[in-house]
């Protein structure tokens, strides 16, 4: 894989420093405003 897509997150399609350690993390792909919604409603 290449870096660019290491770093853009599954939601918002942004690019954010904080997608791949919470993807070492959690598994998932996700910028950390996204977790944070995804942890608020989990739906």
């Amino acid at each position: 894989m290449d870096d660019e897509s290491d770093n853009k997150c599954e939601e918002c399609l942004k690019e954010d420093e904080s997608v791949k350690p919470n993807f070492i993390m959690h598994g998932f792909k996700l910028c950390d405003s996204c977790k944070l919604a995804k942890t608020i409603f989990p739906v």
